[in-house]
């Protein structure tokens, strides 16, 4: 068999030959055996056309008698000249003619003809010689127009014809062979083809029987290898079943191909097997047929531009359905994402499945919800199946689906509906807040959210501005969290005035001193016309922060304040007013009688710095050993130990007196000291001026022609420097010619600066004169 890109031609034992088409037709079939044109019947020695399809054969090589190669060339006179090749070493068994190159086989090894220099290149021999080589014959098949590759027995070498260098040619061919890779292979080989690097191989496989003394035949097996230097490995094997395998022979099989199509032709006997490389398709069909549904469809989108038997959408909806039988609902749903995209017809099928077969919920989660939306209804079915079963997947997809997609008030109404069952139902109370915030009907979701104390009560009423709608429900935002509702309240005073929440918490005074505490805080003036009624507030509900209300408040009114304390007989405050008043003796009693706090007292008299208090102070303590031992350890650098000492009664006992003594000692000592190290840093520091004013006095002035006379205005330095004359210059900078100025004062020898002197602001009496 011989292969065209266009046809096949067949011969077959009984000397017929048949024209097959690419899918195996026969076309035509010829009885006689002989050379002919295509296009014409002339037999070989009237007419030697070759000219197939357009395709011209200026050449052609037949063997006649079996052992000869002959050559046929036409000359210059349209004459055919014959020639011989090769002969004399038997049968030639093989024939493959590349470009220039010419390669046959025959019982001693495989010769290669090179037709533009008229040279045989090389003879590359026969490895096993015991086969005989017309039960095994030679496969041959060029890889390119360089490139043979020769199979014999389990033998295959890669033959590459190269040039040879010019320098080394001398009688030798122009060319030579390389066996660049030479292998064994476990089967006898019937046939080789080349499939780009790699080659496709059929395969005689003789096998032993374990129940029969004789050899009996396997089936024939085409492999995929990959050619190494001095081994290979295998990539693929299919084992082939053809009519009567049992009793073909190794030289019964032929692979032949065609490069156009990368189709393989296996002959044997009885049948011819095409054999092409798998495409995409073919994988597809594969992964398909083994439930790979997964990797059918990875594959289809990978490739989906060179498939042509199949669609990635219905591979797709395969893989879809097999999820479903399999009971993989989620994994099925979550499919219909990637497989249905943008058809509605699809996904509402798939919905309408998925709602036959109870799985609603499954789908649910991936419906389209953005560009792509589907009928309203479809999202209603499934929000009704939810409300029907399952409250928290309800309020799941409501959060989570755009309020566009279906009808908002039915869903409202469904959800009233199932409320009137259940009316305390959280989940359902907080979804329908969120179904009335979609239809912009906010008065009724902050009721809701208030009702429920939900957190983002305080967020919808920021985004949507409902500060009005808030104004009657002050006390229900301060009773859900006081601190985030008065810090909102106080952040909007612009939209819900003080005045307003005052009144609105009239009620309850504990979350008004809230309220009024924290505008305070903010503003000590803001909050000013309530701060009588907070003085009333802090003393019931936080007294810790009256006594800083009380500092801190300038319109707190005193007496008001100091009757409160009073009452309640809140001495701290009390004090405090009381100070504050200017009744610093009561104020210092009642620390003494009621306190008992000497260090107190003593910090209050020292905070007051009077005189009156101290005397008070020590007449109270007097009496008071405890007292006594305090004020020893305290006043001695406000009032005079002695005082304190001289009073203090014959044969009282002291707590700790020496103690007191000593540290009084100590303290005065520590004052001398102090007082000796400041009066010798002083004399230091006066001592360090005083040599700075000495040279900075010292300093040279400079005098110029710029420089005037501040008595005649005329300039300081004569015009003829030559002459003498007299310059007075002043620390104050002034200047004067010697004889502008009066007559010396009382003090002899002594000048002033008139300018100076006038402005009682008198530089010094130092005069530095300059004459010349």
């Amino acid at each position: 068999m011989t292969v065209h890109d266009k046809f096949l031609a067949l011969g077959t034992h009984f000397g017929k030959v048949y024209l097959l088409d690419i899918q195996g037709n026969v076309t035509q079939k010829f009885e006689i055996v002989q050379v002919f044109g295509l296009y014409t019947r002339e037999g070989f020695h009237e007419n030697f056309d070759f000219e197939p399809y357009g395709l011209i054969c200026p050449l052609s090589i037949f063997v006649t008698g079996g052992n000869k190669l002959l050559l046929y060339e036409k000359n210059w006179l349209n004459r055919w000249k014959t020639s011989v090749l090769h002969e004399g070493e038997g049968s030639i068994t093989n024939i493959k003619w590349r470009a220039n190159l010419i390669a046959w086989a025959n019982n001693v090894g495989v010769k290669i003809y090179d037709i533009s220099t008229k040279q045989r290149i090389t003879n590359v021999l026969r490895d096993n010689v015991s086969l005989r080589p017309d039960m095994y014959p030679c496969s041959l098949c060029w890889k390119d127009n360089a490139t043979l590759i020769v199979g014999w027995g389990t033998s295959i070498k890669i033959c590459v014809v190269k040039e040879r260098n010019p320098t080394e040619m001398r009688d030798l061919p122009s060319r030579y062979v390389e066996i660049t890779s030479a292998f064994e292979t476990e089967f006898f080989i019937s046939g080789l083809a080349p499939l780009a690097d790699q080659l496709v191989t059929l395969f005689f496989v003789k096998e032993n029987s374990d129940h029969m003394d004789e050899e009996f035949r396997a089936r024939p097996r085409l492999d995929i290898i990959q050619p190494l230097a001095e081994s290979c490995e295998e990539i693929s094997s299919d084992a082939l079943t053809v009519r009567n395998f049992q009793d073909n022979e190794c030289r019964d099989y032929r692979l032949e191909h065609a490069e156009g199509e990368s189709l393989f032709y296996i002959i044997s006997p009885k049948d011819v097997v095409v054999a092409k490389e798998r495409d995409q398709d073919d994988h597809i069909d594969w992964l398909l047929e083994k439930k790979k549904y997964e990797e059918a469809l990875m594959a289809a989108e990978i490739s989906f531009k060179n498939i042509k038997r199949h669609d990635v959408q219905k591979i797709g909806m395969s893989y879809i359905n097999h999820l479903v039988e399999k009971g993989d609902y989620d994994s099925a749903a979550r499919k219909c994402q990637k497989v249905l995209g943008k058809n509605m017809e699809l996904w509402e099928n798939e919905v309408y499945r998925f709602k036959t077969i109870g799985q609603l919920k499954a789908i649910s989660q991936y419906l389209p919800r953005g560009d792509l939306r589907l009928r309203p209804a479809i999202y209603e079915m499934i929000l009704h199946e939810f409300l029907r079963t399952d409250y928290e997947g309800f309020a799941t997809l409501i959060r989570e689906w755009p309020g566009e997609l279906y009808n908002n008030m039915a869903i409202v109404q469904a959800v009233t509906d199932h409320l009137k069952r259940d009316p305390t139902n959280s989940t359902l109370l907080t979804t329908l807040a969120e179904l009335y915030t979609y239809d912009q009907r906010y008065d009724r979701a902050l009721e809701i959210y208030l009702r429920l104390r939900h957190k983002d009560v305080y967020q919808l009423i920021h985004k949507h501005n409902l500060f009005s709608s808030i104004e009657d429900k002050i006390v229900l935002l301060m009773d859900f969290d006081k601190e985030k509702a008065v810090d909102m309240l106080l952040d909007n005073e612009d939209k819900i005035s003080t005045d307003r929440v005052v009144e609105e918490l009239a009620d309850r005074p504990e979350l008004l001193h809230v309220y009024l505490h924290k505008l305070f805080k903010r503003d000590h003036h803001k909050g000013q016309k309530y701060h009588e009624r907070q003085i009333g507030l802090y003393a019931e509900y936080d007294r810790p922060n009256l006594l800083p209300f009380l500092r801190d408040s300038t319109h707190c009114p005193l007496e008001k304040a100091l009757e409160i304390c009073q009452q309640r007989n809140f001495v701290e405050e009390t004090v405090f007013l009381l100070s504050r008043m200017g009744n610093c003796r009561r104020a210092l009693q009642m620390i003494m009688e009621e306190l008992e706090d000497v260090d107190k007292a003593i910090e209050f008299a020292k905070e007051q710095d009077d005189a009156e208090l101290w005397e008070d102070l020590i007449s109270y303590s007097i009496d008071k050993p405890p007292f006594i031992t305090g004020l020893l350890n305290n006043i001695g650098t406000h009032v005079d130990p002695i005082l304190l000492i001289h009073r203090i009664k014959e044969g009282m006992e002291i707590p700790n007196l020496r103690d007191s003594l000593v540290k009084i000692l100590q303290d005065y000592n520590l004052q001398i000291l102090l007082r000796e190290g400041c009066k010798k840093i002083l004399v230091a520091d006066s001592l360090s001026l005083l040599q700075k004013m000495h040279r900075t006095q010292m300093r040279g002035v400079r005098v110029d022609e710029e420089n005037i006379c501040e008595s005649c205005h005329a300039t300081i330095l004569p015009s003829d420097m030559a002459k003498p004359f007299g310059v007075v210059v002043f620390h104050c900078r002034h200047m004067f010619h010697k004889e502008c100025l009066p007559s010396p004062g009382t003090i002899h020898g002594v000048q002033f600066c008139n300018i100076c002197s006038a402005k009682r602001r008198g530089p010094g009496s130092g005069i530095l004169e300059m004459k010349k």
